[in-house]
């Protein structure tokens, strides 16, 4: 049977391991991590996706009990405004006041977590070795033999030899293998920040929703921004990014420094008034980069060593633990023989480029939208100019909030892990008129997919990895799976507005929320060319807001 060593056992890896004892349960997995765990790590903010993978893995009950805060949103202070405002999952729904431990349904699929990742990243680990992986702790790795571009064997410091068949590196920022093999990678230079953080107990929450629900809080200060984060009932992490030339020259140490980002912000200095941090204050470089190169003959890189996306909008461990799916997904589909071994490997190595590309180009834009950034204020023509465009940023950020939709999942309209709706709201922040939904200003919606190219993309599905049909033009592409097909479908039927709308409430029986995230890609598919849309006077018009509500003139039930 096939042999797979795992260099670490944090979320990337402890998730591959999973998804290989789940999808192949006879292969010998074996999971190397040179730390004791429990032990502290930040990146602590989950996005709702994390929720799905827990549930397909089957961990999403162990973790639901560690009574872990649910996270709902986040409420951000960014620029030179004082205001706060709610980003929130669940549009303008209440949240359930619901007792806990809740099962993975309704509005919880729609929710995620903030946790303590002392607690969560044992729940994985241990789950892992439940499903029979083989977890070695406080087991660090020494070398790895190559043989031209295959890892022919694994050294361990105890002086034990390992030759799988497959080595997947997840060893986060310290990037074993890149830095074995001399691998590049690329860094933004306009995201050099770093972090300082320590763990503070017993501080207020800012928001109490429910039963254990509540949201993160996101604060710009002059030099930097703030994060606070309640991990448990008692314990909340609380972090400051600066950039990192800031650092070098305000002149303060790391504590003083900390002490003057939480001093500066008043709704964090109130929320730890009565709190006492727990004296373990770290730092770190906090810099964005990609992997030139992310598999080689046996290996795959997974997770943060294959990139790393600034931690604004709390995409990390989605981003790690996405990745560490497909790229087990990746190594079963290879065993198999069925679908070629060059596709496969560039298949995910381009998903990661892009998805982690497309959250640091997000990034980027939040920066750019903060006015106490200066530097990075022109940077989202910059970013377009990449690609030959000329824009303003409030265009910049339009293309890129449409430009990458099908690039990031096949199946739905996002980018960097955010919807369409998200990033339209991120946007009205920043650039008024921004978050303004195209289909509302039309009636009339056709295909058109003249001149593109038909090409295979890879959808991940029950331990497979199958082709699926896309088409390409111009750079974007239009899959035929998940949500585009139904549109696609749909419009295959009718192309006005009215009908539309019917025709995705007859496919989703009712389900509000299904059809508005199937208007979200026809949204996309406007913005991206790939249909062509008219306004007929004679025609009623679709009433499409972010936080869900569809109406047209005839029908004013809202979801």
């Amino acid at each position: 049977m096939p042999e797979v060593c795992i260099l670490g056992g944090g979320p990337a890896g402890a998730t591959a391991a999973i998804y290989l004892r789940k999808f192949a349960p006879e292969w010998n997995v074996t999971v190397l991590e040179r730390e004791k765990f429990p032990r502290d790590h930040i990146g602590e903010s989950l996005l709702p996706p994390v929720c799905y993978l827990l549930d397909e893995m089957g961990a999403w009950d162990k973790v639901e009990a560690a009574d872990f805060p649910i996270k709902i949103g986040a409420t951000f202070r960014w620029g030179q405004s004082d205001k706060l405002w709610d980003f929130s999952f669940l549009g303008h729904e209440e949240f359930d006041n619901k007792a806990r431990p809740g099962r993975f349904k309704g509005q919880r699929k729609f929710t995620a977590f903030q946790v303590d990742r002392s607690v969560f990243d044992k729940i994985l680990l241990d789950y892992a070795a439940e499903l029979g992986a083989t977890v070695y702790e406080e087991t660090a790795v020494k070398d790895v033999i190559m043989d031209s571009d295959r890892v022919a064997s694994v050294h361990l410091a105890n002086g034990e030899e390992l030759t799988p068949d497959y080595v997947l590196d997840c060893t986060g920022n310290a990037g074993f293998l890149r830095r074995k093999l001399g691998i590049g990678a690329e860094e933004p230079p306009s995201l050099k920040n770093i972090a300082i953080w320590d763990y503070w107990q017993n501080a207020e929450w800012a928001v109490s929703l429910g039963t254990g629900g509540t949201r993160i809080l996101v604060m710009s200060v002059e030099f930097g921004w703030l994060w606070f984060i309640p991990i448990s009932p008692t314990r909340t992490s609380l972090g400051l990014v600066v950039p990192a030339e800031y650092y070098k020259s305000c002149g303060l140490n790391k504590e003083e420094l900390y002490r003057k980002g939480i001093d500066a912000e008043p709704t964090i200095r109130r929320l730890v008034e009565n709190a006492t941090p727990e004296g373990k204050l770290e730092a770190t470089k906090d810099w964005s980069h990609i992997c030139d190169r992310l598999t080689g003959e046996n290996w795959f890189m997974v997770g943060e060593c294959a990139g790393f996306a600034d931690p604004i909008l709390s995409a990390g461990l989605t981003l790690a633990m996405t990745g560490a799916r497909e790229a087990a997904f990746s190594l079963i589909e290879l065993e198999r023989g069925e679908q070629p071994a060059d596709w496969l490997k560039a298949s995910y190595e381009e998903n990661q480029k892009s998805r982690i590309g497309q959250h640091i180009r997000f990034a980027n834009f939040w920066y750019a939208g903060n006015g106490i950034f200066t530097d990075l204020q022109q940077h989202t023509t910059e970013i377009a100019r990449a690609s030959g465009l000329e824009l303003d940023p409030g265009q910049a950020f339009r293309w890129l909030g449409t430009g990458g939709f099908a690039q990031d999942d096949p199946g739905l309209a996002s980018v960097g892990v955010f919807s369409v709706a998200a990033i339209k709201e991120f946007a009205s922040k920043f650039f008024p008129g921004q978050n303004d939904w195209k289909i509302n200003e039309f009636n009339e919606f056709r295909l058109d997919i003249h001149g593109a190219e038909r090409v295979p993309i890879p959808v991940y599905s029950d331990g497979r990895v199958l082709p699926v049909l896309c088409y390409r033009k111009d750079g974007k592409a239009l899959p035929m799976h998940g949500l585009y097909r139904v549109v696609t479908h749909a419009l295959g039927k009718t192309h006005k507005a009215r009908p539309l709308l019917a025709e995705l409430r007859s496919m989703y029986q009712g389900d509000e929320q299904g059809v508005g995230q199937a208007l979200e890609v026809l949204e996309a598919m406007v913005e991206t060319g790939w249909v062509k849309a008219k306004f007929n006077k004679n025609e009623p018009n679709l009433r499409f807001h972010v936080a869900g509500s569809i109406r047209d003139t005839s029908d004013v039930s809202t979801a």
